[in-house]
């Protein structure tokens, strides 16, 4: 039996290892590789393959991997964003999604917003294959939605667009200096009144979570550690004003999604130009 028992520790011990080295090679390994190679200019440099190539998305864009990565608090996350989308009155206004998400946020996005009464929603994702593959999940609401391919830092919707905007797990991905900036997109967009739904990772409170953590973003995602301090966005949120933001933990904290609102009297400008929905 112990050798069986043995047998059994390696097994699991090689698929874990193998793993941990696909998803490196896949997130950090790639960033390594194009600084190297002098790949960090353009606006795509900090996307993971497995964000840009359609098999690669195919392949792990699976309901039970995705929650697993979020340590199975994924539909929790998620169940705050559509509570809070319910509960506004969306009628005849427009919802957005900057950047799209793996998993099945974006079919309960476009539901929760469409049942309170929106009249359109519009996906935004730098990566064209990420927009293809939204459509496969937003069939049923190929009447409402809009797609548009652009940075999440220099959006093309004018000022005060949108009554709502999503941003899941989008911030961590991002280099320090477009943090800041893709929240500021963000905020602008957003009509008085409106609310930006933002969810990320955050300091765990438990002493062996956070080291835990802490050791995750050494290895895999280089950029979102600083969430915990000089970049949090709820920080950065209140250094444009005119906001009032709420913040939602869950899972000993580590994971959060901070409810931002417009206020309906706020000053906050930009300079864009006319939005083109197709």
């Amino acid at each position: 039996m112990s050798v069986w028992l043995s047998y059994a520790a390696l097994a699991v011990l090689f698929v874990l290892v193998c793993t941990a080295l696909f998803f490196f090679t896949l997130t950090r390994g790639a960033l390594l590789l194009r600084g190297v190679m002098g790949q960090l200019t353009h606006d795509a440099a900090h996307v993971y393959p497995i964000y840009s190539s359609m098999g690669l998305i195919r392949l792990i864009d699976y309901q039970p991997i995705i929650a697993a990565i979020l340590l199975f608090q994924y539909s929790r996350l998620v169940s705050v964003i559509t509570h809070g989308l319910r509960c506004s009155d969306l009628r005849g206004q427009a919802v957005l999604i900057t950047s799209c998400a793996f998993g099945n946020i974006m079919p309960k996005v476009a539901q929760a917003a469409v049942d309170a009464g929106a009249a359109r929603v519009l996906v935004s994702d730098l990566i064209q294959n990420e927009l293809d593959h939204a459509q496969t999940k937003l069939h049923s609401y190929r009447d409402k939605t809009v797609y548009l391919q652009q940075n999440a830092i220099n959006m093309a919707q004018t000022d005060g667009s949108v009554a709502a905007n999503v941003m899941f797990f989008l911030l961590h991905e991002l280099p320090h200096p477009l943090k800041h900036q893709a929240i500021r997109e963000a905020i602008r967009v957003l009509a008085p009144g409106g609310r930006l739904y933002l969810a990320e990772f955050h300091r765990p409170s438990l002493w062996v979570l956070c080291a835990l953590s802490w050791t995750y973003f050494k290895v895999f995602e280089p950029y979102g550690l600083s969430l915990w301090d000089a970049h949090d966005p709820v920080r950065q949120l209140s250094q444009i004003g005119g906001l009032t933001c709420e913040r939602h933990t869950v899972f000993f904290g580590n994971f959060q999604v901070i409810v931002a609102t417009k206020s309906v009297s706020t000053g906050f400008q930009g300079t864009t130009p006319q939005p083109n929905y197709g």
